[in-house]
């Protein structure tokens, strides 16, 4: 039977996520640690904030070069994959909205995690105070890595369907733009394999879309040296995403 989730990733989706598109995070996991051992050469210390953890795959790299990890997300089912993944790391199931960000040394947002809107809060108007608070919550030299979906993220004016697959799971999708009104609407429907049969799902999934030129100017416009990016490590981003390497200038 089909069911549609009432919260971001269920445990399926979750799952999925985690074993078919984790090397984004990987990839910019690589990134975010070439960074830090170059700004703190001495010794491995401070704390890392994941925005959007996920599964943790980046968390638990972090942790695992000797860095405190505090990790955010709005899916439960995310958050217990990544408690198993990353078990020294701190993990809480909050919105980028609302969380309370402690003084690090680095912040991650990782796999377009300020377009989604599965917090009602998240407004186009609370991005300059989101960007606000990252910055005042990193120490002098501290690195903002993140990407975002910009318009053009589905090709042409006709939908985008397509679909992946793994040893027990099949993810069909089916993308939308609105150029209008800047969103961007994915229906997702998932197949888990349980004993012989496959279980159904299915999520809708909206995001807002950030023109690139508005998003590096807002990081300007805080204080933050701008450095755009065209992929984190080997994966490079197809058109529509676009990465950013912003950092806490010294004083």
């Amino acid at each position: 039977m089909a069911r549609t989730a009432a919260t971001a990733y269920s445990a399926d989706l979750a799952s999925i996520h985690d074993a078919g598109f984790g090397y984004v995070a990987a990839n910019a996991a690589v990134d975010l640690l070439k960074h830090l051992r170059r700004v703190r050469k001495r010794q491995p210390s401070g704390l890392v904030i994941d925005l959007g953890c996920g599964s943790g795959i980046l968390s638990q790299a972090v942790s695992a070069a000797g860095y405190d990890v505090l990790g955010f997300d709005y899916s439960e089912s995310m958050l217990a994959l990544a408690r198993k993944r990353a078990p020294r790391a701190e993990f809480r199931r909050e919105s980028f909205i609302a969380a309370q960000l402690p003084s690090c040394v680095a912040i991650a947002a990782v796999g377009e995690v300020f377009n989604y809107l599965f917090d009602r809060r998240n407004r186009a108007s609370r991005l300059p105070l989101v960007l606000r608070s990252m910055y005042q919550a990193l120490t002098p030299g501290g690195l903002l890595l993140f990407d975002v979906a910009t318009p053009g993220r589905v090709p042409g004016s006709a939908p985008l369907r397509g679909f992946s697959e793994g040893p027990g799971w099949t993810c069909l999708y089916a993308a939308e733009e609105d150029r209008r009104r800047m969103t961007l609407t994915r229906t997702i429907t998932s197949f888990w394999k349980v004993g012989e049969l496959y279980r159904r799902s299915r999520e809708v999934h909206r995001l807002r879309l950030y023109p690139r030129n508005t998003m590096h100017q807002e990081l300007r416009r805080v204080g933050f040296q701008v450095r755009p990016r065209t992929g984190y490590g080997r994966f490079r981003f197809p058109p529509g995403w676009v990465g950013f390497a912003a950092i806490k200038p010294r004083r």
